[in-house]
């Protein structure tokens, strides 16, 4: 288990509290956050590793490198057999649509998914630190055990977000969400994703910021659009990223 905001995280350790039943918990997560780092590694930086905690049937393990390190380095010199499964999250913030590229709780799960390990990632639409996972718990649960019995397509992860539970809904039912939908990602784009300043000192700086913009806000199939009406939404996702209706036609090119 690993995500992008770090081992302290409140996501990382409700995702550690909710699969407990399922098994013993191997985690190794940055030691700070990391999101945007996608399926970054670290070529030119020692990594280290830190135990920060061992207790019944739970190890959990920080490193001063990205999400994908971590599970490079999990594997290599933490587990002591190939693991059952890979779970990237829960994340604070929604993963959905080209987030996903950008995404270092995505990052988890393709490098699982790239050893042949099935492989989801779990993010919630909501970026506070203190948000309340556990509307989520019936269905991680489910989705998990499910996985772990049937396993997964080899190249094909799992990418499910959630959205937030309207206040006064029973927090604890799996039927406080209006339903669960197999979706695609939806296309869209980031806009303004710079935000100039001027430092006092005589020099510019930015800030990476944006608006997310959907070019298909209708689309019922799609991921966006399930979040935005209160489904949880649930995109497969292949590491083989080949645009193979283009091979043809790029044949014919001299």
């Amino acid at each position: 288990m690993s995500n992008d905001d770090g081992y302290q995280a409140k996501g990382i350790n409700s995702l550690i509290d909710m699969v407990a039943p399922f098994g013993d918990i191997v985690v190794c997560a940055p030691d700070g956050a990391r999101s945007g780092f996608s399926c970054a590694f670290s070529a030119e930086v020692p990594l280290r590793l830190k135990l920060q905690r061992r207790e019944e049937g739970v190890e959990v393990w920080s490193c001063n490198g990205t999400p994908v390190d971590c599970v490079k380095m999990a594997l290599d010199n933490i587990v002591d057999r190939w693991p059952s499964i890979v779970i990237g999250g829960i994340n604070h913030g929604d993963n959905s649509s080209v987030n996903s590229h950008y995404s270092g709780t995505m990052g988890v799960v393709m490098e699982g998914c790239m050893k042949y390990i099935p492989s989801v990632a779990f993010s919630l639409c909501d970026h506070s630190e203190d948000a309340d996972f556990e509307p989520m718990r019936p269905l991680v649960q489910r989705m998990t055990e499910r996985v772990l019995k049937e396993g997964l397509p080899r190249g094909v992860c799992l990418n499910v977000n959630f959205p937030v539970i309207e206040a006064g809904s029973e927090k604890q039912e799996a039927s406080a969400y209006r339903g669960v939908k197999v979706c695609r990602m939806a296309r869209g784009r980031w806009v303004n994703e710079t935000v100039k300043c001027h430092n006092q000192r005589g020099y510019d700086y930015w800030w990476m910021a944006g608006n997310y913009v959907s070019d298909e806000a209708d689309a019922e199939d799609t991921d966006r659009w399930a979040l935005a009406h209160g489904y949880v939404a649930i995109t497969p996702t292949r590491i083989d990223v080949t645009a193979y209706e283009m091979m043809e036609q790029l044949k014919t090119w001299e």
